[in-house]
């Protein structure tokens, strides 16, 4: 191991370094570098190539402008010891439920507004916020199964970088990618107490049970895909299969005297609850786009007569909106009567006088993010822009000043990334996701951990060239790892979905899909 970790340190930088401290092994990486000092250099090397190739034949893929390509797992996994792992459970739990409260608020008496705490402008002229949406709640009053966005700054703390109750993806990766590196690494993984993730599907399933309609003891659960042109289709066919559910697209559903029905070989069945991987804007084309074949007419409308609950709710996009972020931690103290478990990034909203001054006066020092962006675009990182970049980035903030937000350059942690043959320090956040079965909040034990593989780049998205590791969350020695049953991947006994019934959308809903593969990217 030690010809690979040469040059190492000097590579390191000012950020803090999740393995080292200094020239010394932190205690979370120590039991995972001796397992490995049994395998050669060359060995790991083999290894590390044999995992894109298995990823692609296994379809373990993402799409990125048609092309279809392995999603980059590194063979060097994350470890995050159990004491630091608390406080992130913790702090996920408390930001799903602050969350919740909010848009339960928002779409129905607006106290947050009456009381001040919350600017009501903030919320209404958001992009994400649909007025249709009002009223409309499930049977338990869950509107969030959640992805949060975290990282650790220079001196190690996690900070919050944002949050995602839309349509969080990246969950099937967190699943793959353990299979794949409890393989790879199996002299390292069976000497290490590390908490599992398989639990996954079978905790969403059951909470998306729990959501269904009144008098519904035995609801019918469907996976509402946009397509197999979508970016992200490997996960919906994944938790589809692992739920043992149908996956369904919006062209398999109608919706008649108020009820959503599925088309089978069957006839017509009923459908109670829907986990949508669709956007918003596609997802009824009575309510939002009338051009959208990947959703379904009517669906909203049996949602709000209590009829089918939908999954993530509609509506839920003025809480991933990055000015909405900057009041969370004023929400917690509000609703919770709690200090925030896990502080932001530090942020300057651009509608305040002083906070734009000081922003213009300091492009070329901070970051600037469109405030309903996703995937990493449109993110101006000022030290590495151009001056004309950063002129048309003056102009975009000075017209429209409640679109953007500012932070501070991050550094983002950094942990040991196979480039080029050698361990190399490579900048990563961390995706935990979080289900909400109406009585707890339950966070899967370790998340995505996305890096960012250029040499210096702080942009983790899968869509802008990042790859992805296993996490690993180590368990305190005295205590029980709990291994709950896992799903196996299952199908019905005879296929139900007809495509003999289905209307021919093929071509615009092909063509619908592929403008919108990117707005559902899979990071």
């Amino acid at each position: 191991m030690k010809e690979l970790f040469e040059n190492y340190l000097d590579g390191a930088g000012s950020a803090y370094d999740e393995m080292f401290e200094a020239d010394r092994l932190r205690e979370p990486y120590e039991s995972l570098v001796s397992s490995l000092e049994q395998v050669s250099g060359t060995e790991l090397r083999a290894r590390a190539e044999a995992l894109t190739t298995l990823y692609l034949e296994q379809g373990v893929t993402f799409d990125i402008g048609g092309e279809e390509r392995a999603f980059p797992l590194d063979i060097m996994p994350r470890v995050i010891e159990q004491d630091a792992w608390t406080a992130v459970d913790r702090g996920v739990q408390q930001r799903v439920k602050v969350l919740e409260l909010f848009l339960d608020d928002v779409y129905d008496t607006g106290q947050v507004f009456t009381d001040g705490v919350v600017p009501r402008e903030v919320v209404t002229t958001s992009s994400h916020f649909h007025r249709v949406a009002a009223g409309v709640q499930s049977p338990n009053g869950v509107r969030i199964h959640a992805g949060i966005d975290l990282i650790r700054d220079a001196q190690g703390d996690f900070r919050v970088l944002e949050d995602n109750v839309r349509v969080p993806s990246g969950v099937s990766y967190v699943m793959t990618n353990r299979r794949a590196i409890s393989a790879a690494l199996s002299e390292a993984f069976t000497g290490q107490r590390i908490r599992p993730v398989g639990a996954y599907p079978r905790r969403l399933l059951n909470a998306l049970r729990a959501t269904a309609p009144a008098g519904v003891d035995d609801p019918t659960v469907v996976v509402l895909t946009p397509g197999v042109y979508n970016g992200a289709y490997f996960e919906h066919a994944l938790l589809a299969r692992t739920m043992g559910i149908e996956l369904v697209e919006g062209r398999d559903l109608v919706c008649q005297r108020g009820r959503v029905m599925m088309r089978t070989t069957h006839g017509l069945e009923q459908v109670h609850v829907i986990y949508r991987r669709v956007d918003d804007e596609f997802i009824d084309p009575v309510h939002f786009r009338a051009d959208s074949v990947v959703g379904c007419a009517g669906l909203l409308n049996a949602a709000r007569a209590g009829n089918v609950t939908i999954a993530n709710a509609v509506g839920n996009g003025i809480a991933d909106d990055k000015l909405t972020y900057t009041w969370v931690p004023e929400m917690v103290r509000y609703y919770l009567d709690e200090e925030p478990v896990i502080r932001n990034v530090d942020t300057w909203r651009m509608g305040e006088p002083e906070a734009q001054q000081e922003v213009l006066d300091r492009l070329d020092e901070l970051v600037l993010k469109p405030v309903d962006s996703s995937g990493g675009y449109g993110i101006v990182i000022g030290p590495a822009a151009t001056k004309k970049q950063l002129a048309q980035t003056r102009k975009d903030l000075l017209a429209d000043p409640r679109g953007w937000i500012a932070q501070p350059v991050v550094a983002l942690s950094t942990v040991p990334t196979f480039i080029g043959g050698v361990l190399a320090p490579r900048h990563v956040d961390l995706r935990p996701f979080a289900v909400n079965n109406g009585e707890q909040v339950w966070v899967l034990p370790g998340g995505l951990t996305r890096v960012a593989l250029p040499k210096g780049s702080l942009i983790v998205n899968s869509s802008q060239g990042g790859g992805s590791k296993d996490t690993w969350v180590l368990a305190r020695k005295s205590d029980p790892i709990r291994v709950e049953a896992e799903l196996e991947p299952t199908a019905p006994e005879t296929p139900r979905t007809d495509p003999s019934t289905m209307p021919q959308t093929a071509a615009p809903q092909q063509e619908q899909q592929q403008q919108t593969r990117d707005r559902v990217s899979p990071c």
